[in-house]
């Protein structure tokens, strides 16, 4: 009961739609046919479809064109076996302090310098090889470039694409075509299904921004679809598409090592990424849902709650468009490489360095300072910072 009560006041006409208008005006009749929401149901399995597919690409297309484009992994060092500092690692602390440091060296029987060697090279265990990242990467730019050719195929005959009052004409009477329904529930589930998969996904430094991201654009999407907004969320679609599979590119090629190219393609990237979020959609986007829809309706909620959730993404647009600022600004001379800002960058790891290091160390404390346990003597805690 308490369900259903609110259930209605949910659905209320005046919450979603200018006055005098109501869900009644979207009832199919003939050949008009109007979105519902239960048509997104359709997502659910789409999404799980998407997860199928997905492994099956990576497995199939996109692990073979990385050895194709020479994609190489780094040899790592695995971290020798000590329960102590594995059970540290795992329930306390990744990275110790140097208190902690000097108490795990203590335990182990390790010099300071070995407990922050092990630490370093467990740490660059955990993470993500190149492979994994091509995969991902590969992947996203499959859909978003094919996303991107069938949304422009499918509004590049609509009058909206040119004039963005056409969004609105006829608003909510707003037939759906087949195109644009497909458009809607192939997207929708692409985006629910880097939702179901972000936690095995390579976890960037902007984790709970991607977070937020899919959430509003699931959310963005969804509620221009019930409320018919499909115009103005079809051409968001597009909008964001244009720049995805550029970025994703650019990442293949800096995971195979293929620099100059990547850095072109990234410099493309950065053009449209700036044009198409930061000026189009602001500017003729949000305007004609913002500014444009007041001058045929009184301010509704719906009308709020849209324009809010484009306030989201253009918040993150922002946050990101900073983020490719600071990756521009490796094309400086001397700077040819371009690195994903978002990810953690892997420690070095030069065991035979260190080796010989520690026996410098080793002999000039048993110079200084007499016998030596270990090759290190007892009395030297100046280690080089790493």
């Amino acid at each position: 009961m308490m369900l259903s009560a609110l259930s209605d006041w949910f659905w209320q006409d005046w919450l979603w739609f200018p006055e005098g208008l109501g869900w009644k005006d979207l009832e199919n009749k003939g050949d008009e046919v109007y979105a519902k929401a239960g048509d997104l149901w359709v997502t659910l399995p789409i999404a799980l479809c998407f997860l199928l597919v997905r492994q099956v690409f990576e497995r199939k297309v996109a692990v073979p064109l990385a050895s194709l484009l020479g994609v190489r992994e780094k040899v790592r060092v695995r971290a020798a076996r000590c329960p102590v500092l594995e059970n540290f690692f795992s329930s306390k602390a990744k990275q110790p302090t140097q208190s902690a440091v000097e108490s795990l060296s203590k335990q182990t029987g390790y010099t300071e310098r070995q407990v922050q060697r092990w630490f370093r090279r467990r740490r660059n265990q955990e993470r993500p090889n190149q492979l994994k990242k091509f995969r991902e990467a590969s992947w996203r730019f499959t859909f978003y470039l094919f996303a991107f050719i069938a949304g422009l195929a499918a509004l590049i005959d609509k009058p909206w694409l040119y004039e963005m009052e056409e969004m609105w004409k006829g608003f909510p009477k707003l037939t759906l075509l087949p195109s644009q329904y497909w458009y809607y529930m192939i997207e929708l589930g692409f985006y629910m299904s880097l939702l179901f998969s972000v936690a095995s996904d390579v976890k960037r430094k902007d984790f709970k921004e991607q977070i937020v991201h899919h959430v509003a654009t699931i959310t963005l999407i969804s509620f221009s679809w019930c409320v018919n907004y499909i115009r103005a969320g079809t051409l968001i679609m597009l909008l964001h598409d244009s720049a995805d599979y550029l970025l994703e590119s650019a990442k293949m090629f800096n995971y195979a090592g293929w620099r100059k190219a990547c850095n072109y393609i990234f410099i493309i990237f950065a053009v449209v990424f700036i044009i198409s979020r930061l000026i189009f959609f602001p500017f003729w986007i949000m305007y004609t849902t913002w500014v444009y829809p007041l001058t045929i309706y009184k301010p509704f909620f719906g009308f709020y709650f849209f324009n809010g959730l484009l306030l989201v993404l253009l918040c993150l647009h922002i946050f990101w468009a900073v983020l490719i600022v600071r990756m521009a600004i490796k094309f400086l001379p001397g700077n040819n490489i371009v690195e994903d800002e978002r990810s953690d960058k892997e420690e070095t790891d030069n065991s035979e360095d260190d080796d010989n290091e520690d026996k410098a160390n080793g002999k000039a404390a048993k110079m200084k300072n007499g016998p030596v346990q270990n090759g290190h003597s007892s009395l030297n805690n100046h280690h080089k910072k790493e």
